[in-house]
């Protein structure tokens, strides 16, 4: 491993250029504008796994933004890794909180800004690298790999399921392994071994054909802001409990020998609040800070529009209201059932004074894995000597969809191991990424393949 890791060392400073080549193509997958720019971003992404030497290299339609894929199988009879990631972004707004434009890659103290650059770009890269350092300076691979990387994460990846259940024999691997998460914290290297799920919901209601005068109607009929204020209001308790009949029913509780572990880690509640500006934490009663964004179910407002919410005044009863909202699920609940109870609910709790219309967005399944199996064991002996220290394992409160379905339709277990940090405003103005982060990634990545071949198939 030693040239393969001299190289790694060797190439650092033009690892960083090229990220911040990849980092300045706006592939923000949710806005039309930017469609020509994504379809870029994917034909870039497979010209860099042409040039470090992957073969077979594709980029495929789905019906939406691309997929990108390619792979290099001369390991006889070793494992097979399927590497997942996406190169699409979220939207930079709003612009103007940026301390330098958010598609041209900024380095400062260290740290690389851009959209992306945590989010998945970043993680992505560390692969590409770690991948072109074994065919480089190696000659081959210890395994063999397939990246399947692509251009919808951001807005639910609607087209990656069908595709997988498609293309299981082209994407068969011994180990699936994701880099779209974040470290437990600054110098904490970590495993993940469970994700939340999740449930998105639009709801529209609709009280009158148009706006009317508050003086003149009322008092006669109903307002829908709120009609929808008191519906939602109906979701929890006042101890952060969610209200929706059967929504704790298949929650997987937490192991003792989990919440022992999760008590070890160095997490300060004081500088969490902290951080993040909150006067005071909230949440469900009962549980520590950590179980509640791990293990946790939850039911979240997302966005609220309705009347007149512009400078001044306007007496006004407005004809229509709308929220979207969220939940976030935990291992074991069913996201199909938990949206049946869902939607029961509000047509339950919702007047018959307004019109309902409810539209399930996107969404996706909890995930967890056991975190003794030989492959994530793997990760932690090549986390260890890419950091120098051994990965905590923990969960994250976030979702990545295809995991659960990759796993699933593969047979395959998944790794988690992300490089970048809970504050590195992933989804927020001024995103970055701590390049020590990324290059000790790049030489755990490298090991790693090195490791996953010790253990066999």
């Amino acid at each position: 491993m030693l040239p393969i890791i001299d190289f790694i060392h060797t190439n650092r400073d033009r690892y960083v250029q090229e990220l911040g080549t990849y980092l300045a193509i706006p592939s923000v997958s949710a806005l039309p504008e930017h469609r020509d720019d994504t379809r870029r971003c994917a034909d870039w992404t497979a010209d860099e796994m042409r040039r470090i030497g992957l073969e077979d290299v594709q980029v495929i339609e789905s019906g939406g933004h691309p997929l990108v894929f390619g792979q290099w199988l001369h390991a006889e009879g070793a494992p097979t890794v399927l590497i997942y990631g996406h190169y699409d972004v979220q939207p930079a707004d709003p612009i103007e909180l940026w301390e330098s434009p958010p598609f041209e890659a900024t380095v400062r103290d260290g740290e690389i800004y851009a959209r992306g650059a945590a989010d998945d770009k970043g993680q992505v890269f560390m692969h590409l690298k770690a991948i072109e350092a074994h065919l480089r300076a190696g000659g081959r691979l210890p395994v063999n790999v397939k990246l399947l990387i692509e251009g919808e994460e951001e807005v639910g990846s609607v087209n990656l399921d069908d595709f997988v259940r498609t293309h299981t024999d082209l994407l068969a691997a011994d180990v699936v392994v994701v880099s779209d998460s974040a470290m437990f914290d600054r110098g904490v290297p970590s495993i993940c071994y469970a994700l939340r799920g999740l449930i998105y919901y639009q709801i529209d209601l609709r009280g009158t054909s148009s706006d009317l005068h508050s003086g003149v109607f009322g008092g006669a009929v109903a307002n829908p802001a709120n009609v929808l204020a008191q519906i939602l209001a109906q979701m929890k308790d006042r101890s952060g409990h969610v209200k929706i009949p059967g929504f704790y029913d298949d929650v997987r509780p937490l192991a003792d020998d989990e919440r022992a572990a999760w008590k070890t880690l160095p997490f300060n509640e004081k500088k969490y609040r902290k951080d993040i500006g909150a006067p005071k934490l909230a949440g469900e009663s009962g549980y520590s800070v950590l179980e509640r964004v791990w293990a946790r179910p939850t039911f979240d407002v997302n966005g609220i529009l309705s009347g007149f919410t512009g400078d001044g005044a306007k007496t006004v009863i407005p004809a229509v209201a709308m929220a979207k909202v969220s939940m976030r699920l935990v291992p074991n609940q069913d996201p199909d059932r938990i949206a049946a109870a869902f939607e029961a609910y509000v047509r339950k709790v919702c007047p018959k004074t307004v019109e309902l219309t409810l539209t399930r967005m996107h969404g996706g399944r909890p995930w967890i894995t056991e975190y003794n199996h030989p492959f994530v064991a793997a990760a932690g002996r090549a986390i260890e000597q890419g950091f120098g220290r051994q990965p905590v394992f923990c969960r994250e409160g976030g979702s990545i969809p295809v995991v659960s379905t990759l796993t699933e339709e593969l047979h395959a277990p998944a790794v988690l191991f992300g490089v970048g940090l809970p504050d590195e405003n992933a989804h927020a103005p001024n995103e970055h990424l701590d390049l020590g982060n990324f290059h000790n990634g790049i030489v755990a990545s490298a090991v790693f393949y090195d490791e996953v071949a010790k253990v066999g198939k």
